[in-house]
């Protein structure tokens, strides 16, 4: 039997749709969809335990994936398996993610599982697009406890006039590659790359993509209501005690108002603070602590942030004592490691930044291998985080993907001013060492300073800031705080980063915690960014303004060389053997690509020092040396022979051509070296290939003034041939025939008679 299905279609506009649909796969899923724009297909499916976890959070799973065999293609390796996911799959899972969680309840803690498969690829649409709204989707045909639908676009910017989903092939063309999550009422989440656009374009990016996102979630609306909402489903709600929060607010909230107040350093205030929660905890006896003890975490908390949030919107005080506009303390410092070809220190406050550069060939270009995109990187930036750098011992499993998304951003707030003729392919990696708020922001600033250090012709550099956001909705009153400290990001109804040039942003992440926050708040924020942004860059330029010129002498120097495609295989040689020996000869690395615009060869030389990379260099203009007729060329004997000499081309090696010995002087030559000998250097002149000997033609003769009286020998007739030329029956003038018989009549001896008498 055929199951029911349930379709809603959005119009994209430019003949675009996406469709959502459920009722035919996974319905044992406490909610599934299907979204498809085009021949890409996504599968989403839902489920959350009914009975919840042991934890004081939300146990959220969100789990992108990506099928080869949704592309037609199979996995690279050994294990032909999908295996951990890539990079590009964490950063939508993070997408995703960051826009659910906060519509499920705070009281909610069932595991709960959200897992998006790109089932069909289409070459034309991006699928981490539709990731949100997959997700979304799927929920509200469920029985989950979510606020209301969410979805999740895309938005570019090609000559001016925005796009929604555009794309591969137009976010070439495009100056903004931004990702917007939002609900019908409230912006989310925001996170992509700009060519350094100005705050109110990057507003109006945000107003564009929310319209089609308010379409997107009204056609949710309709596919749940068509399948057949279901109730909300029943949990254990959180235990709240209100005269208990009130004794504990009375107890910690001036308290902690008048040590917040004295702006102390983040572990001198944090012994403070967790002193007067020791000393709540002692008011209770030990049966209360062990009925009532998450609960009295859970109120202390609570007011010591209203504490804090209330100092600042009422005094414009922070934790740390700075206004809401004031940037931390700043120093830097470069070329700090003597080895890396790159290397800064950026330091802002509590946060600190060591960030290497390495320079490579285009063989060490980070290479993505996902069945919706093939490329590589020749610009990438790693960012670790170890656990040090707040201070704690925990277990290391690998790249977090929190790791992961700070890189990321990083690395796209950097990657634009890395010029397009960059030779290198640049690897900058960032150690977090300290870690007290915007450890991202400190990479970006990190990284910019280590690239100019590096010699990396950077277009500008590059600054970044973290940003937060205090607001009160009775009220009126909020706070846009420069440089959050890391216990302002999580007490902060908005976080946002923002990375730039002197001209304009580069990248920005931002999670808006509030409802219905007005652009006008946004577009202040972000000019107070600005502000920031360009008092962190003035102390970079303080320190490193312009990159330096050359690269240091123990980086490799890169030089690449275009030769045409039919020389490539003489430079390589039968099985490498000519470019691994002239590797190992000049101490250099030799990469040659293919370009198939030019159909030329593009060989990129990497070494350190100059007397390497010029062998190489010698080497391909040897190859490809070829001497004009009629041009006199300085040349070496290299061998002798009995009918001439070899002879090498001085400004060429490896080309030789005989000089034969009637071409090395005027006089005749008996002995080749009685005129030449081994090493000798002279000057010859070439002649093209001879049409006799269908050999190159070289002389020395030919440059040299003819000897006195000298005759030259009349040219050979060829009909005449000295007297010698055949008559019209095939003799010649002895009376030969062809085959050397002597066929003269009167010449004949007598034939002797043998007969007996």
């Amino acid at each position: 039997m055929i199951p029911q299905t349930f379709k809603e279609v959005i119009d994209l506009g430019d003949g675009r749709e996406i469709s959502i649909e459920t009722g035919k796969l996974a319905k044992q899923a406490h909610g599934s969809v299907v979204v498809q724009s085009g021949k890409c297909m996504l599968l989403c499916t839902v489920v959350s335990n009914y009975h919840a976890a042991d934890v004081d959070f939300l146990p959220l799973t969100v789990d992108y994936r990506e099928k080869f065999a949704a592309a037609g293609r199979y996995p690279g390796g050994f294990f032909k398996r999908e295996a951990r996911p890539s990079d590009g799959e964490v950063l939508t899972m993070r997408l995703v993610d960051r826009v659910l969680r906060p519509l499920f309840p705070k009281d909610y803690h069932s595991e709960t599982q959200v897992m998006i498969q790109l089932m069909s690829h289409d070459e034309d649409v991006m699928p981490d697009a539709m990731a949100g709204l997959a997700a979304s989707a799927a929920i509200q045909l469920s029985d989950f406890p979510f606020e209301c639908p969410i979805s999740e676009a895309r938005v570019g910017r090609i000559n001016g006039e925005f796009v929604i989903n555009p794309t591969r092939a137009q976010l070439l063309e495009s100056d903004i590659d931004m990702m917007i999550g939002a609900s019908a009422d409230s912006v989310m989440m925001v996170e992509g790359e700009m060519d350094e656009i100005s705050e109110e374009e990057m507003a109006d990016a945000i107003k564009f993509a929310h319209e089609a996102i308010k379409v997107q979630c009204a056609a949710q609306v309709k596919l749940a209501e068509a399948f057949g909402k279901k109730e909300v489903r029943e949990y254990e709600p959180a235990v709240e005690d209100e005269d208990l929060a009130k004794k504990i607010h009375d107890m910690v909230y001036d308290k902690t108002y008048t040590i917040a107040k004295a702006g102390s350093a983040k572990h001198e205030r944090g012994a403070a603070f967790s002193e007067i929660k020791e000393e709540v905890f002692a008011s209770f006896s030990e049966e209360e602590q062990a009925e009532l003890g998450k609960l009295i975490h859970k109120y202390v908390a609570k007011a010591q942030k209203a504490a804090i949030r209330n100092l600042t919107l009422d005094e414009g005080l922070r934790l740390d004592g700075r206004k809401t506009d004031e940037i931390r303390p700043i120093w830097c410092e470069i070329d700090y490691l003597p080895s890396t070809h790159g290397s800064s220190i950026f330091t802002r406050g509590e946060t600190q930044a060591l960030a290497t550069v390495t320079l490579g060939t285009s063989r060490e270009a980070n290479q993505i291998d996902m069945p919706s995109y093939e490329g590589e990187e020749r610009f990438y930036l790693h960012y670790n985080f170890p656990p040090f750098s707040t201070g704690e011992a925990r277990p290391i499993r690998g790249t977090s993907r929190r790791e992961v998304g700070h890189g990321n951003l990083a690395q796209r707030a950097l990657k634009g001013m890395v010029p397009e003729d960059c030779p290198y392919t640049v690897r900058v990696v960032s150690e977090i060492l300290e870690s007290n708020g915007s450890s991202s922001m400190a990479t970006v600033c990190a990284g910019t300073m280590a690239m100019m250090d590096a010699g990396v012709q950077l277009k500008k550099p590059v600054s970044g800031i973290a940003m937060g956001l205090i607001s009160d909705a009775d009220t009126g009153k909020y706070a846009v705080l420069s440089d959050i400290l890391g216990d302002e990001d999580h007490l902060g109804d908005m976080d946002f980063k923002v990375t730039g040039t002197a001209d304009g942003i580069t990248a920005c992440q931002m999670d808006i915690k509030v409802k219905g926050l007005s652009y006008e708040i946004l577009v202040n924020a972000l000019k107070q960014a600005r502000d920031g942004r360009l008092h962190i860059l003035g102390k970079i330029t303080e320190t490193i303004d312009t990159p330096k010129a050359e690269v240091k002498d123990h980086a490799p120097t890169m030089v690449t060389r275009r030769i045409p495609n039919e020389f490539i295989g003489a430079l390589i040689g039968p099985g490498g053997k000519v470019i691994q020996e002239l590797q190992k000869e000049t101490e250099t690395t030799i990469v040659i690509n293919e370009d198939p615009v030019t159909e030329e060869g593009v060989v990129e030389i990497l070494g350190v020092g100059s007397k390497g990379i010029d062998a190489v260099m010698a080497k391909i203009d040897s190859l490809l040396f070829k001497p004009e007729v009629g041009s006199v060329y300085e040349v070496k004997v290299i061998k002798m022979l009995d009918f001439g000499a070899v002879v090498e081309y001085v400004d060429a090696p490896g080309n030789e051509v005989l000089l034969h010995v009637s071409e090395l002087a005027w006089e005749r030559t008996e002995n080749v070296s009685d005129v030449v000998n081994m090493g000798d250097v002279f000057d010859v002149k070439y002649f093209g290939v001879d049409s006799r000997t269908r050999k190159e033609k070289v002389s020395r003769k030919a440059i040299l003034p003819k000897p006195e009286g000298y005759v030259a020998r009349p040219p050979r007739d060829n009909n005449d041939r000295g007297g010698r030329g055949r008559d019209n029956r095939g003799r010649d003038n002895r009376g030969r025939d062809n085959r050397g018989r002597d066929n003269r009549r009167d010449d004949r001896k007598p034939r002797e008679d043998n007969k007996e008498d």
